[in-house]
């Protein structure tokens, strides 16, 4: 009896587990980050709806940023990758860009399903979010999704201007049709 309850005990640890914030950086996680409001200088931001319906009378590739009020390096990201005004035109010109707070409370109806908040963990998470990265909650994580809205490729972690831009080259060039991330990244 000890043993299946401790079983129980640990299963559920692990999910809760799941939906902890993980970092990738090199900086400093204590540093001061000034709070970066929703619309960023460089890129202009869509909600997932106002994506999609764009989406429906143009489609484009469409890239989204996954991420937490109290997420750290989502705000770094924020302020040194998407502020950037290359990256913003580049951006603007060739995708479509979601801003999705992978904690709203807000369903999403899309494609014949809805998406809710579930409650889960200590702040809980939506399944749009959810869905979108596998299972795997970890922020930021940029998300892309092909004119066909297929998932492209699940990027998760602080990027830099420059390995951002080689993310957007390898969506916006459809080099994932012929060559994987991997080799895309040590071909260039």
């Amino acid at each position: 009896m000890r043993i299946v309850k401790g079983l129980g005990v640990l299963a559920i640890l692990a999910f809760v587990f799941a939906f902890t914030c993980s970092s990738n950086s090199e900086e400093n996680p204590t540093e001061s980050v000034v709070e970066v409001k929703q619309e960023t200088k460089g890129i202009k931001w869509y909600t997932w709806e106002e994506a999609i319906k764009l989406h429906a009378d143009n489609p484009r590739d469409i890239v989204i940023d996954l991420y937490t009020d109290w997420c750290h390096w989502c705000k770094v990201m924020d302020k040194k990758t998407f502020s950037d005004k290359g990256i913003g035109e580049y951006v603007n010109a060739n995708f479509y860009a979601v801003k999705f707070n992978a904690e709203q409370k807000e369903s999403i109806n899309w494609n014949g399903h809805e998406f809710k908040h579930l409650a889960a963990g200590r702040r809980g998470i939506h399944e749009l979010a959810y869905s979108l990265m596998d299972g795997r909650a970890s922020y930021p994580t940029v998300v892309y999704l092909n004119k066909k809205l297929e998932r492209i490729m699940v990027s998760p972690g602080f990027k830099e201007v420059p390995q951002f831009k080689k993310e957007l080259d390898y969506v916006n060039q459809e080099a994932y049709k012929t060559t994987s991330w991997t080799d895309y990244q040590n071909s260039k």
